[in-house]
């Protein structure tokens, strides 16, 4: 606690220890009594300010919180205030039907709608516009009780006698049910909440007490200002100042959220309890004959007006309910349908991994015999062979290598695992590729021709799994190219905002020339090969290797995309992001989609 609280505490026990030693001291007097109602004026000032700073620091629910306790000291302070003008000013005594009285009845209710607002529970918009809702309808109930019962006996038909004893009875009511709403925040509160609402339960036991003995004594004719019997209130306005210098409570606390459902149950039934409980007043009002006929219309006609009032609340707060249940069953549904499409998920990925084993272990056993026909291959075209034979010896070479690739795409399927990336250049890994399938294409006289961006940046990823890629690709293409007469393919690269993209291409007709500083430099000059070749062309769409790819390419952020042309050549575009675009670590979940596009002229 700073020095300056600690000044400000001295001055308020000063204040206190003044009060009581006038009030055992003096007699009955104006000193006495102008001492009284100045000290009660002070305190409660003091009350007030020291909640003002707890409003400024706060926001939300909080400072609402805290202005609502400060409001209710206010109201408090302003009865005191007309108290003392009476006593101190004029001189003379508060009139028997006081209009002012209903302040000091009111200043319960905005401590009331404090307790209500629960600031230390965390809550969502829903739950605090309906507690609103049900504490406007107490709210509303309390008004309508003062207005019912003790109003009639002030304005309908004047008797001191009736007005006293009505409106003690009622703030006596008002008092323990704000007492045992203090108790119910006390008992389920943790930490400096607890404290606090220990302090106003002590704070407000102690005023209650003190306005009980007081009204008795009024009722005896024994009391006046300064007495004894004022001695417990000017302590709870004391003990004001002391609780808002004092206390920490100004953050939620977590540990309260398991009451916070129990205690908005209760709200809601007190407040529906409330609203039942309005015809029974209107029963009570037409039976009793003791009173004036004229007080019971009055409080017949102000049960109607606040049942009027009461239903159109409990019309918002269904309105309210109903939009929440929508929401909630709408939320429900949708999450049933994604816990379905989970479990297909789930479903599907223990039929892949299962896949995967079967298909990585096939492709292991499938590797040896590959390999010895690949080798034989290589032994037979090493062989002086016929101008007849020589084709034949290579595509039996070419078909055992693209079976080797796809038998490679089956592995890579299956393995699944992420790989380390870096920083690549996708220009090496074309050129790699290219000298890579020399073999290929070589003996089936495929001209490949490069058109590479010199200034093309780097893209991050494994070079290993990229190379595949390009090597995939790459043989795909000659397939289709022996297979459907062409005789050159192109391999180019450019740049594209942040995308890098390798262009790999059949074409029948001769290389065009290079345009835009671009560089074209053949990797082949063979003739072109004018020997029959098969019938039966195999689309490089239908095997494995392009789903590899897929694969492959969404680790990387990246797609690929092909183009068919009329005359039968093929048109593949590997997208992938440049390094300052890419991640450096992780697996994006987006798969890309081989777009098909429509055949141009």
């Amino acid at each position: 606690m700073s020095k300056s609280s600690k000044l400000w505490l001295a001055a308020v026990a000063g204040l206190l220890a003044a009060f009581v030693f006038a009030a055992l001291v003096l007699a009955r007097s104006f000193p006495l009594t102008a001492l009284s109602d100045i000290v009660q004026s002070l305190l409660l000032l003091s009350g007030v300010a020291a909640f003002i700073p707890l409003v400024l620091r706060s926001r939300g629910r909080m400072r609402l919180f805290w202005s609502l306790i400060a409001l209710g000291i206010s109201f408090w302070f302003i009865y005191q205030l007309l108290w003392t003008y009476y006593e101190v000013i004029l001189r003379t005594d508060m009139p028997d039907l006081f209009a002012g009285d209903i302040i000091i009845f009111l200043h319960i209710v905005p401590l009331m709608a404090a307790l209500a607002l629960r600031p230390q529970v965390p809550r969502d918009e829903y739950a605090a516009r309906v507690g609103r809702l049900d504490f406007a309808l107490l709210l509303l109930w309390w008004i309508y009780l003062y207005v019912l019962i003790v109003i009639p006996w002030q304005y309908v038909v004047a008797d001191v006698a009736a007005y006293n004893r009505h409106l003690n009875a009622l703030y006596v009511s008002e008092e323990i049910a704000f007492l045992l709403s203090l108790c119910a925040c006390w008992i389920t509160s943790t930490g400096a909440w607890r404290s606090l609402y220990a302090g106003l339960f002590g704070m407000s036991f102690c005023y209650a007490a003190g306005s009980t003995a007081a009204n008795w004594a009024i009722g005896r004719k024994v009391y006046y200002t300064g007495s004894l019997y004022d001695i417990p209130l000017v302590i709870a306005m004391a003990w004001l100042t002391w609780l808002g210098l004092r206390t920490k409570a100004e953050k939620p606390s977590s540990t309260d959220r398991e009451v916070s459902t129990l205690y908005g149950v209760w709200v809601a039934r007190c407040s529906m309890i409330a609203v039942f409980s309005l015809p029974l007043f209107a029963a009570w009002a037409l039976s009793d004959t003791h009173v004036p006929s004229r007080v019971r219309i009055f409080r017949l006609a102000l049960t109607l007006v606040a049942a009027f009032f009461m239903g159109v609340m409990i019309f918002l707060r269904q309105h309210l309910l109903d939009r929440e249940l929508i929401y909630l069953l709408d939320h429900s549904r949708e999450s049933f349908d994604n816990l379905k499409r989970l479990q297909a998920q789930l479903l599907q990925s223990e039929k892949l991994a299962s896949i995967g084993q079967l298909v990585g272990g096939a492709a292991h056993e499938l590797n040896n015999p590959i390999t010895a026909m690949l080798g034989y291959s290589d032994m037979l075209l090493s062989t002086p062979l016929t101008a007849e034979q020589q084709p034949l010896a290579a595509k039996i070479g070419q078909y055992v290598r693209r079976t080797k690739s796809l038998v490679a795409s089956l592995i890579s399927f299956a393995r699944q695992a992420p790989a380390p990336k870096s920083a690549l250049d996708l220009n090496t890994l074309a050129r790699t590729a290219v000298k890579l399938t020399q073999s290929q294409w070589e003996p089936l006289e495929i001209q490949v021709r490069t058109q590479f961006d010199s200034a093309l940046p780097k893209v991050w990823g494994d070079s290993n799994q990229l190379l595949q890629v390009c090597l995939q690709l790459v043989a795909n293409c000659l397939h289709v190219l022996s297979e459907r007469g062409g005789r050159v393919l192109t391999l180019s690269t450019e740049r594209l905002a942040d995308t890098c993209v390798l262009v790999i291409s059949t074409e029948s007709m001769p290389f065009p020339q290079a345009i835009g500083g671009s560089r074209s430099s053949p990797v082949d000059s063979s003739p072109v090969d004018s020997s029959p070749v098969d019938s039966s062309p195999v689309d490089p769409e239908d095997g494995l290797g392009l789903s590899a790819c897929q694969g492959i390419l969404g680790d990387h952020r990246g797609q690929i995309s092909r183009e068919r042309r009329e005359d039968g050549a093929i048109l593949l575009r590997v997208e992938l992001p440049v390094t300052e675009s890419a991640p450096a670590t992780g697996k994006d979940s987006t798969v890309p989609v081989l777009r098909q596009s429509q055949p141009y002229a």
